[in-house]
């Protein structure tokens, strides 16, 4: 299979994303720059996190203007701040919790996953109507938890609404989330569970 991996002025997360990829699952990668055109034929495109811009005024706010993002919306139609407002880095546990979205069904609601957060902004939040709107439709993917997979406050690292971790689209081909997967892959760091989640992203395509 082959996966596009997108690359902005600043990225840091970007060649974590493509060892992940390559080296820990055996993808095909291809390296996308952030003003290319063209996706290359990928059948499945990520982007990475880390400071696209130095995150000079918010998190993607200039990313989303690059040329390749036309292709990626197009690709994608065609099939906030932590409450410390510190930076965070540590292990988290994560509760899978959509059973229709490809990325989350595969993996056991019962067994938490270990995968590490890194970040200084971003905790989710949306209104009412939307979050409504979000479990009706299965669309939460995943929610912060503790060893045991329960949901609380004390579990929650950044002040989430509704400890939410991950989200996706109605469509459910395309999701945005806080951990990162691609630094839980290799049992070198004492973690894989990240697996679980990108092998999920792949699910949909490969079947």
């Amino acid at each position: 299979m082959k996966i596009g991996v997108v690359t902005f002025p600043g990225s840091n997360c970007d060649m974590d994303m493509v060892h992940a990829l390559s080296h820990d699952l055996g993808f095909n990668v291809v390296q996308l720059w952030h003003k290319d055109r063209d996706l290359q034929g990928v059948e499945a495109v990520v982007l990475p996190g880390g400071f696209s811009y130095g995150d000079y005024l918010r998190s993607g706010a200039i990313a989303r203007f690059s040329p390749i993002m036309e292709e990626v919306i197009a690709f994608a139609n065609n099939g906030g701040h932590n409450e410390s407002r510190k930076f965070i880095c540590r292990n988290v546990h994560l509760k899978p919790v959509s059973r229709t979205a490809p990325v989350s069904m595969g993996c056991d609601p019962d067994t938490p996953l270990l995968v590490p957060i890194a970040h200084g902004e971003g905790n989710y939040f949306i209104g009412e109507e939307g979050l409504q709107s979000l479990k009706d439709n299965d669309q939460i993917l995943f929610q912060y938890c503790d060893e045991e997979g329960k949901v609380n406050g004390m579990s929650n690292p950044n002040g989430a609404l509704m400890n939410i971790a991950g989200v996706c689209n109605e469509g459910k081909n395309v999701f945005g989330m806080m951990p990162h997967p691609e630094r839980a892959c290799s049992e070198d760091l004492a973690n894989a569970d990240g697996k679980a989640i990108l092998m999920g992203l792949v699910q949909e395509v490969l079947v």
